[in-house]
């Protein structure tokens, strides 16, 4: 059976204005990952539910920011505001209060470990290496991500001595984007150097690719998906630019169509690494559409899946689990052709 004919009753997407040749190209490539799971991850940092699936009430996976809504860089697409929903955790001895009791109340699974840039897109973990390092030898089940920012070799090495799990970083394929939206004086090469950096430690590397990063275009994904192909990364995982966090009128939301061609690509050129669709991407029908085209593209995981996506991978008979980790981590997987509502226990 056609993909569009196994999804013509969903109701969620009665709406939704889908591409037929684009989703015809992706069931002829589907030989190669039909029967890859996907995950669809409820990180406990926000609030979700949706009409399939439930999140976790217990904050057993928090985001936590060392400078509180404090961003030097300012780039025109957040403006900081990614940071406003996390901990504010401003002194490494906050961060251990509020890990420790976390996981006495609410059995913590593990962090993600955020913060604003300075002008140099660089974010100084070093005060906190030694919590961390403390934190992991008491609880060792913790599973502590990172967002690095830019960053060389010597840190990195730190972060990995210190217990970090899995390091995040963005990849910027043009310096038009880093010059014009990150109003950064850093290269290409930069990011690709931080790539490099971070692969020649055993941490698992997930590189995030924001698509539509200049100002809605697609520039440079494809370039930026041709340096993270170059290292053994753990992942790879795709955002899409949310028009809202930026000034009115700076940023456009993509088409839903170029989003399904760069998840197409992302899939071909990453072969077996995993390729996963992170939190941040429009909302209403546009995440409904991008969301579908993840599943048919072979991604293998989504955060925050939009209503009626599961059914989506049941039409199309992908298997599928949750969990409630950050995408990047494995940890709390709740596997089944339903999925169950249970916290990590």
């Amino acid at each position: 059976m056609s993909w569009l004919k196994a999804i013509e009753d969903i109701e969620e997407l009665e709406d939704a204005v889908l591409d037929h040749n684009l989703i015809e190209r992706m069931q002829q490539e589907s030989l190669s990952y039909a029967k890859r799971e996907i995950r669809f991850s409820t990180p406990t940092f926000k609030e979700y539910s949706s009409t399939e699936i439930s999140g976790c009430s217990s904050n057993s996976f928090p985001a936590f920011s060392i400078t509180g809504g404090g961003c030097a860089l300012m780039c025109d697409h957040c403006q900081a505001k990614i940071l406003e929903p996390m901990v504010p955790v401003v002194k490494p001895e906050i961060l251990e209060e509020k890990v420790r009791d976390l996981i006495l109340m609410q059995n913590l699974q593990g962090f993600l470990l955020s913060g604003g840039s300075n002008r140099r897109n660089e974010i100084d973990y070093s005060r906190y290496y030694p919590v961390i390092e403390k934190l992991k030898t008491e609880f060792p089940h913790l599973k502590i991500a990172i967002h690095t920012a830019l960053t060389d070799e010597a840190s990195a090495k730190r972060m990995e001595a210190a217990g970090v799990d899995t390091a995040m970083m963005d990849v910027i394929g043009a310096q038009e984007t880093i010059r014009d939206v990150y109003h950064l004086e850093r290269s290409v090469d930069d990011f690709e150097a931080t790539l490099a950096a971070l692969s020649s430690t055993n941490m698992e590397i997930s590189p995030h690719i924001v698509i539509g990063l200049h100002y809605g275009r697609i520039l440079g994904e494809r370039n930026a998906l041709e340096m993270v192909s170059r290292y053994n990364v753990g992942a790879l995982v795709l955002v899409v630019i949310m028009p809202f966090y930026a000034k009115p009128g700076t940023f456009i939301t993509p088409a839903s169509r170029d989003v399904g061609e760069i998840f197409l690509e992302a899939r071909k050129i990453m072969g077996e690494k995993p390729v996963l669709l992170g939190c941040a991407r429009p909302p209403g029908m546009a995440k409904r559409e991008i969301d579908t085209y993840a599943v048919m593209a072979g991604l293998d995981g989504i955060a925050f899946p939009a209503d009626g996506v599961v059914q989506v991978a049941e039409a199309i008979n992908r298997p599928y689990s949750q969990s409630h980790a950050c995408c990047s981590i494995k940890i709390g997987n709740v596997a089944g052709s339903g999925l169950a509502s249970a916290c990590v226990a």
